[in-house]
């Protein structure tokens, strides 16, 4: 679902009941284990976290005036989707996931290139997804996206 929000508070308070204390947990789980660097706002109508264009002024190669995207969550209608460009860019993150879901979840993993779904909201793997979130500075970032990313 698309919500209209100028900030993350805002964003959250638009959701259903039901899914406020899953979306606040995640963005907590996020914001406590994301190395220094990243700014949290919404980008493409989702809570995003990014490169600001302090750190990266060349900002995102599709569109220059946004900055850098790395993460984000949204609420969608059947899911919370988490998106991490990182899994996406990087085969040895994605391959850690991938080989670690199991040991948190037991349902299958629904997962596209740096997209995650969770329908289940009440099994979420927090703990994963603080682990998953320090594996990436934004130095790192930089350098990964200007290798594989905006070269293509």
């Amino acid at each position: 679902m698309q919500y209209k929000a100028d900030t993350p508070e805002d964003y959250i308070n638009q959701v259903p009941e039901e899914r406020k204390g899953a979306l606040k947990k995640l963005r907590e789980t996020i914001n406590i284990n994301l190395p220094k660097g990243f700014e949290e706002g919404i980008q493409y109508g989702m809570i995003g976290y990014y490169v600001p264009h302090s750190v990266y002024p060349g900002g995102y190669h599709c569109k220059p005036s946004e900055p850098l995207p790395f993460m984000s969550f949204a609420s969608q209608k059947n899911s919370i989707n988490l998106y991490h460009s990182g899994i996406y860019a990087n085969p040895d993150i994605h391959d850690w996931f991938v080989n670690e879901y199991p040991k948190y979840c037991k349902h299958k993993l629904d997962m596209g290139k740096s997209c995650i779904r969770f329908k289940k909201i009440d099994e979420i793997p927090f703990d994963l997804i603080g682990d998953l979130c320090t594996k990436i500075t934004v130095k790192e970032w930089i350098k990964i996206y200007e290798t594989n990313i905006k070269k293509k």
